[in-house]
């Protein structure tokens, strides 16, 4: 990460630069180290810009509810904001081919592929525009582990569960699997498992999860097979984005140090999280919470249902199905291959 965070060099302040240029920016974090990184990230911006460009970093909830964000940016209430991307699909179906889906791309290395090798990055940008947004970049966090009342040990252990998701092709495919789905945003999952409202939640790593209390209010957690952190949100991204107005006034080279600051921060903040995840294992283990994975068997169930919903989502519009060909082509390409023509027998994506 050291040779990372040298990518982007401070700028030298122009003597007749204008006053500070300000932005409140608020993150999808309610706590935890996820918070804690995007705060000391924005505390570096003022000083790499000479004072320029000062970004004003606020938890999730603390201007605007958290499913309320892309409004607020919309709006001008805030300048930009770290979501987790997924939080939109309900406005912006495409959105759901923009992080984390059931079975999807699996790893980081594989959405750095649609991204940057298969131009997502423009079609993401020019997406969001469509919106009076600029979408900066995606930023990378990790996979989301499942925190339950009772074991899940397979495929056939989500029938009948009350479990809280964010949403999408996620919830869909929970769904299609048996559990009764509740679409709730972070800061609100913890009082959720409290009062039984749900038996359990998908939501982030072990680390975020232990600092907001997850082994208080439940017993256990579901991973997926060996090698497999997750098969629901196997890398659930997260982004900048900023308001297009407040983007277009933005001096180039500002705009340039933001493109390549956002890498910065998608690196620091992917370290930050997987060594806080990490070391958050041992505290569950000695706070007794029992740890289960799914089997291989399991991901082929999970893939007969997930397959049909991914074709439904791509044909809710042309955006979605130009991400998902994207994807596909990736995830059929030998580099990858977890998908052959024959899962999809029948399946159109209508461009």
């Amino acid at each position: 990460l050291g040779a990372a965070v040298g990518i982007a060099a401070p700028h030298v302040r122009n003597a007749a630069a204008a006053e500070t240029i300000v932005w409140k920016v608020q993150t999808s974090w309610p706590a935890g180290v996820g918070l804690q990184t995007f705060k000391n990230w924005c505390g570096t911006i003022k000083e790499k810009t000479g004072g320029e460009l000062e970004f004003r970093p606020f938890a999730a909830k603390e201007i605007v509810g958290d499913f309320e964000l892309l409004d607020g940016v919309k709006n001008g209430v805030l300048e930009a904001m770290n979501s987790f991307t997924l939080y939109w699909v309900g406005k912006l179906p495409a959105a759901a081919f923009l992080s984390s889906y059931t079975l999807g791309l699996r790893h980081p290395h594989e959405w750095d592929m649609f991204f940057y090798a298969k131009d997502g990055l423009k079609a993401a940008r020019e997406i969001f525009a469509k919106q009076g947004l600029h979408y900066v970049n995606r930023i990378h966090h990790g996979a989301n582990i499942i925190h339950s009342k009772r074991p899940i040990r397979s495929f056939e252990d989500f029938k009948d569960l009350k479990l809280r998701v964010p949403g999408g092709m996620t919830a869909e495919t929970s769904g299609a699997a048996g559990a009764k789905t509740t679409l709730l945003p972070g800061g609100e999952v913890f009082s959720a498992l409290e009062k039984g409202t749900i038996d359990a939640a998908d939501y982030t790593g072990p680390a975020v999860n232990w600092d907001l209390g997850f082994q208080q209010v439940t017993k256990y957690i579901s991973m997926g097979p060996e090698g497999l952190m997750s098969i629901y949100q196997p890398v659930d991204l997260m982004d900048l984005v900023v308001n297009m107005n407040v983007w277009n006034s933005l001096p180039d080279k500002l705009k340039r140090f933001v493109d390549d600051e956002v890498q910065v921060y998608s690196s620091v903040h992917f370290g930050a999280i997987q060594k806080a995840d990490m070391e958050a294992w041992g505290k569950f283990e000695k706070a007794g919470t029992e740890v289960n994975r799914l089997e291989p068997e399991d991901l082929e169930k999970f893939q007969r249902v997930a397959v049909p919903i991914w074709f439904k989502w791509a044909n809710k519009d042309k955006d979605a199905a130009r991400l998902f060909q994207k994807q596909l082509e990736i995830m059929e390409n030998p580099s990858v291959g977890y998908v052959t023509p024959d899962m999809y027998q029948g399946m159109k994506i209508d461009l």
